[in-house]
């Protein structure tokens, strides 16, 4: 019987030093973003490490540094075509200014306490929220221990803690002045406001733009704002000749309940989405909408959180995100 093989010794950085010529500090210092090494000297570190097989444990230098290079994502609902969208853009932008994503879902309509407290295991460098329910007490902890918060699309109003927001203003007189212009007249508003700050702001707007325009409208309440309530939607749907849904999730599923029914959109009835998801593109919907630009939000939450970092105690500030009228065939 041959004698068992010896397990494979891990290679360190004392490894790559020796292999390089240069000391334990200078690789280190490779593998640190922005800190200053020569062209020449960084080649020979990573090919040396590419060699020898090293890896960064970057978890390890986080321990040893007290602050980590992640950021923990605390995100709901991630079936939902908007948020993968969302959580996509967020985690590229995060790569991009060299921290690395920990995605922590939360359920849709729970409160947020325990994924977010799970975050303060990883000495994470910042947080960024997009659940239903961010938890002020604990937004607050970590903010007084020196952990930043971003808040995206949230109502909330917490002492340093920064927040991204959609502008829905805009987006609600869109969607209505589009349909008026449009010639519908009996409008309704679909979403499910109790649960999501970004639907009750839209629902808002769409009416008092409505009112404005001397346009009657109604609200249609909704549990969630998914594809099957915008499907269940339109079994009851009636006196209307045009809807704004809160999502493009709902508006598709409220599309193809409507034709369930024998109604054809735009012509009975006139749709308009928001957030301009992949699905809204596509040939069987051709949904007009209102584009979210995520990629901007997600540089937008991030340099809030960089600017965090290096001033703690200055007051919460708020960005707008602007919104674009993407016109398809559907209004």
């Amino acid at each position: 019987m041959s004698a068992p093989e010896k397990p494979l010794r891990k290679i360190t950085s004392f490894d790559v030093a020796r292999r390089a010529g240069v000391s334990r500090g200078t690789v280190s210092r490779t593998f640190t973003p922005n800190a200053s090494v020569s062209p020449e000297t960084r080649e020979k570190v990573v090919k040396a490490a590419k060699e020898l097989g090293y890896r960064v444990n970057f978890l390890a230098r986080g321990l040893i540094n007290q602050r980590s290079d992640f950021v923990g994502v605390v995100a709901a609902s991630i079936n939902d075509p908007y948020r993968a969208m969302q959580i996509e853009q967020i985690a590229k932008s995060l790569v991009r200014h060299n921290f690395r994503p920990i995605l922590l879902p939360d359920s849709q309509g729970e409160n947020a306490d325990h994924a977010i407290e799970q975050l303060l295991h990883y000495n994470v460098s910042g947080v960024l929220v997009i659940s239903y329910a961010p938890p002020t007490a604990l937004c607050a902890e970590f903010a007084a221990a020196g952990v930043p918060i971003v808040l995206i699309n949230k109502a909330d109003s917490i002492p340093t803690v920064d927040r991204v927001v959609s502008n829905t203003d805009a987006a609600g007189r869109l969607a209505a002045v589009t349909l008026i212009e449009g010639g519908a007249r009996q409008l309704v508003v679909i979403g499910a406001a109790a649960i999501s700050f970004t639907a009750r702001r839209l629902q808002q707007s769409f009416i008092a733009c409505c009112h404005a325009l001397e346009t009657e409208v109604r609200t249609f309440p909704v549990k969630f704002n998914d594809y099957a309530n915008g499907f269940a939607a339109a079994a009851t749907l009636n006196g209307v000749d045009g809807a704004f849904c809160v999502n493009d999730y709902m508006a598709c599923g409220l599309i193809d309940g409507l034709r369930q029914r024998g109604l054809v959109v735009p012509f009975d009835i006139r749709v308009i989405g928001h957030d301009d998801v992949p699905q809204a593109s596509w040939a069987s919907y051709d949904l007009t909408t209102l584009k979210r630009h995520f990629d901007l939000q997600a540089e937008q939450a991030i340099d809030l959180l960089l600017s965090r970092m290096n001033d703690l105690e200055m007051a919460e500030r708020v960005e707008l995100t602007p919104v674009s009228l993407v016109r398809r065939s559907t209004a």
